[in-house]
């Protein structure tokens, strides 16, 4: 293994706690002997440009500085390659690391994880979500959810938070059930309305909302929450539920676990590890092993919940 490693980093994530982070992060790595290059780029575009070319030199690891939308841009820089991830989470949600247990808003601690994990081959390989050349690691969001963020994203005079409470709101005011065409592992098409159809490959999106509770990251299959078409206060009722992972016991919701989906629906956008993916109809498979990731032993043993 080479000892020269790439910082990928996202200096605006988490309102700047992404600058922040590089610093600490390049020092453990430095201090246990490692040579570290830097990746910024100008924009998303350019840094994957530039994160692809350093994997193509042979970099000894691309380790993301940065939120989920940084790591979700790393992953296809290294998917179905032998390059290992590391990831130090400076962002908002941090959904992908808190999945795979690693430190959290942590740069020294996530550095020196990622040092151990690289001297000592502390790597787990995890599958990873595919849609076309797309790769997504955690959840791919279609429906009301969808909605908000896209509705959210059109709020550009409006900062911060706020304007996703707003857009909840709005989409709450506005919400009717979505006809879906849903097929599993190629099997018979199904036609049914439903809120939203999240596909989980890791648990949680939106920084803890366990929407795709039991969804475990190398076991070859997703699992596809559906919440039904249901009224406005049986999901203000629900809602709350998501952060404990406790609403998959409602009835309103069913869990499938399945290697392949296919999903259509008029008007919907898809979100992959909060980006916009694109408008359905689309095609997710899981693939098996997809990416090495450096864990340093964290997130091991973790069992499948009951």
């Amino acid at each position: 293994m080479t000892s020269e490693i790439t910082l990928f980093v996202n200096p605006t994530a988490g309102r700047g706690r992404g600058a922040h982070a590089a610093q600490p992060a390049a020092s453990a790595l430095r201090d246990a002997g490692f040579r570290v290059h830097t990746v910024l780029g100008e924009d998303a575009h350019d840094a994957l440009r530039r994160a692809r070319e350093a994997v193509a030199a042979g970099t000894g690891a691309l380790i993301a500085v940065g939120g989920d939308g940084l790591v979700s841009l790393a992953l296809q820089a290294v998917a179905g390659t032998a390059t290992p991830l590391g990831v130090v989470a400076a962002g908002t949600g941090n959904d992908f690391a808190r999945a795979l247990g690693l430190p959290v808003r942590a740069p020294a601690a996530a550095g020196r994880l990622v040092a151990r994990a690289l001297k000592d081959g502390g790597c787990r390989d995890i599958d990873l979500g595919r849609v076309g050349d797309r790769w997504f690691g955690s959840v791919l969001a279609s429906g009301f959810d969808s909605r908000v963020n896209d509705r959210g994203n059109r709020m550009r005079r409006i900062g911060g938070r706020f304007r996703y409470d707003l857009a909840i709101l709005a989409e709450l005011a506005a919400l009717a059930p979505i006809p879906y065409r849903i097929r599993f592992d190629g099997g018979e098409p199904r036609e049914t309305e439903a809120t939203l159809v999240a596909v989980g490959n890791g648990a949680s999106y939106g920084g803890g909302m366990r929407i795709c509770a039991g969804a475990e990251m190398d076991d070859g299959l997703f699992d596809v929450t559906v919440v039904g078409a249901c009224s406005r206060a049986t999901l203000l009722r629900v809602f709350p539920k998501v952060y404990r992972g406790t609403h998959l016991s409602h009835p309103a919701v069913t869990v499938h676990r399945v290697s392949s989906i296919e999903l259509a629906a008029a008007g919907v956008t898809a979100y992959a590890d909060g980006e916009p993916l694109g408008a359905l109809p689309l095609t997710a498979a899981c693939v098996p092993g997809a990416v090495r990731v450096l864990t340093g032993g964290a997130g091991r043993g973790l069992q499948r919940p009951g």
